[in-house]
């Protein structure tokens, strides 16, 4: 029994790290179908938007997938997504 619980612990932190990448790039098509949209932003509101879409896709190209979902998030939020 104690040795299920660490492997349990690690397939449970693998998988949900696994969930995550793929979360990331259905966030960067929410955002870019918005963004296509030509929504009411300012024009600083606008390149915000832009830098953390791309900061998140950078952070998703480098594993950093919590980071990147946390970046889109922001970006989404600004879109009202």
């Amino acid at each position: 029994m104690k040795i299920r619980y660490p492997l349990l612990a690690a397939l449970a932190v693998l998988s949900s790290s696994a969930a995550f990448a793929f979360h990331c790039p259905a966030d960067m098509k929410k955002i870019d179908e918005a963004l296509s949209m030509k929504p009411a932003l300012s024009a600083e509101q606008l390149a915000e938007v832009q830098k953390l879409r791309a900061e998140g896709e950078m952070l998703h190209q480098a594993g950093k997938h919590q980071e990147s979902v946390d970046t889109l998030a922001k970006a989404m939020k600004m879109l009202g997504i």
